[in-house]
């Protein structure tokens, strides 16, 4: 995810649910999957996930990876990278390693990250640190 070719994980979509599709109940695969027609119930792969601009969730949705353009009412879980792009609308908390959020897209709920974060302060004075942030803090 977050790549120049935002398409290329996708190449090899297991399973699309199209624009004029409508889906009640549970979705449980283990490749990727594009969702471009409305789902109700929960979503959950092993693989990457794609919502369509025009699509409408109201599931839990857990994935590898995620790109958002749609709406999602529900919470989401992925474990590598999600990113939503500018249409993208979700109204329920989101756990994730990283995120990306466009201009444009809209979330209402809380957020969590689920991976270690290291963070490194340059501003040290001979050794020790500044305000007393250390050299690298995991969470």
């Amino acid at each position: 995810m977050f790549k120049t070719d935002k398409n290329s994980d996708f190449k090899e979509a297991e399973t699309i649910i199209g624009p004029s599709v409508k889906v009640e109940g549970d979705f449980v695969g283990q490749g990727n999957l594009i969702i471009e027609g409305v789902v109700r119930g929960s979503v959950k792969t092993d693989g990457n996930l794609r919502v369509g601009d025009k699509s409408k969730i109201e599931a839990s949705v857990a994935a590898e990876n995620a790109i958002i353009s749609g709406e999602i009412k529900g919470d989401v879980n992925i474990k590598g990278d999600l990113e939503l792009t500018v249409g993208a609308k979700i109204l329920g908390d989101i756990e994730t390693g990283t995120i990306c959020i466009a201009r444009g897209a809209f979330f209402s709920g809380k957020c969590t990250m689920n991976e270690g974060i290291k963070i490194k302060d340059d501003k040290k004075d001979n050794g020790r640190t500044i305000n007393g942030a250390e050299e690298e803090i995991e969470a």
